[in-house]
C-alpha cells in the first residue's frame, strides 16, 4: 500500500532509496561514456536513475536474476538521453525529473539472459504473407513493456567503440513512439522541442527533421549497398540502420551518445539535428 501511495505522489515529493556511492561509482567506471560526464551531469543522471528505478519493474526471464548493479546499469544508460532535453510538451521543464515522462507509457522491463528469436510475418506488394525469424537484442513496444538482452547490455563498454548500445537504442524507440496513435508505427521522427533549430512553426521543424534525416538515411543505405554488392568500405555503424527510418534513428542515436566524436565525423549533418533535439534545454 505504501508503494502505491508513493506512486501517486509528484516525483519531487517521492523519496526513492539512495543509490549507494560504491555502486554508482562502479557503474560510471564501467561505462566511459558515463564517466566522461561532468559533475553536474552525473548528479542529474543519478537523480533521474534513482527515480527511474522507483518507477520501473524489472523482471528476469529464463532464470535470470536481475541484481541491483544490473538494474542501475540499465537505468543510467536509459536516462542518459534525457539529461538536456525539453519535456514531452516541447517546453523547458521546471524540474528535471519531469523528463522521465518520456518513458511514462510503461512500467515493466523484461531482461533476458541473451538474445531471443521472434517469429515475424510480413506481406509483400502482391499480398503474399512471408514468415521469418528475427533475432532480438531488445524490443520496445508502444504503450507496452521493454525487453532487453543482458548479454548485449553487458557489452555496452566494448560496444561503444562501434557506436553500439542496446539500452539507448530501445529507449530512443520509446521517444519515437511518443504521441503515436494506436496502429501507427514509429518513423524516426519524434516530437520536437518548441523552436527547434530556430524554426517558428511545428510544421517547419518536422520538415527540417525529415529532410535532414532522409538525406543521411539515403547516404547510409547507399554505402551499405556499395559494401554488399561491390565490396566497398563497410560502414562504421551496424547495417541494421538501413532497415527503415525508425531503426536508422535508433542506431544513429546509440552512436551519438556513446561515441560522439566518431559520430560527428561519420554523420556531420546529424550532429546539429540531434543537438537540437537532445540538448534543447
Amino acid at each position: 500500500m505504501l508503494d502505491l501511495l508513493k506512486s501517486w505522489l509528484p516525483r519531487r515529493l517521492r523519496r526513492p532509496p539512495p543509490v549507494p556511492d560504491r555502486l554508482w561509482r562502479k557503474t560510471l567506471d564501467s561505462h566511459a561514456f558515463l564517466a566522461s560526464l561532468d559533475e553536474q551531469e552525473q548528479a542529474r543522471l543519478r537523480a533521474l536513475s534513482s527515480h527511474f528505478l522507483l518507477e520501473k519493474e524489472f523482471h528476469g526471464a529464463n532464470g535470470l536474476v536481475v541484481t541491483d548493479a544490473m538494474a542501475l546499469a540499465i537505468a543510467a544508460q536509459a536516462c542518459l538521453p534525457l539529461l538536456h532535453m525539453r519535456g514531452v510538451s516541447g517546453e523547458p521543464v521546471r524540474d528535471p525529473l519531469e523528463l522521465l515522462d518520456w518513458y511514462g507509457d510503461f512500467v515493466g522491463i523484461v531482461v533476458q539472459p541473451g538474445a531471443v528469436v521472434a517469429r515475424r510475418k510480413t506481406m509483400d506488394s502482391a499480398g503474399v504473407v512471408h514468415h521469418y525469424d528475427e533475432v532480438l537484442a531488445g524490443e520496445a513496444m508502444d504503450r507496452g513493456p521493454m525487453m532487453l538482452s543482458w548479454e548485449d547490455v553487458a557489452r555496452a563498454s566494448e560496444g561503444a567503440h562501434q557506436g553500439h548500445n542496446v539500452v539507448i537504442h530501445e529507449f530512443v524507440h520509446k521517444m519515437d513512439m511518443r504521441g503515436m496513435q494506436l496502429g501507427d508505427v514509429p518513423d524516426g521522427a519524434p516530437p520536437l522541442p518548441s523552436g527547434f533549430m530556430g524554426t517558428r512553426q511545428p510544421a517547419q521543424a518536422r520538415d527540417l527533421w525529415r529532410e535532414t534525416m532522409q538525406t543521411a538515411y539515403d547516404r547510409f543505405r547507399e554505402a551499405v549497398s556499395m559494401a554488399e554488392r561491390f565490396g566497398g568500405e563497410t560502414p562504421w555503424l551496424d547495417d541494421y540502420a538501413a532497415k527503415d527510418p525508425a531503426e536508422f534513428f535508433a542506431v544513429t542515436c546509440e552512436a551519438y551518445f556513446v561515441s560522439r566524436e566518431r559520430f560527428a565525423q561519420e554523420f556531420p549533418e546529424l550532429m546539429p539535428l540531434y543537438d537540437g533535439f537532445f540538448r534543447a534545454a
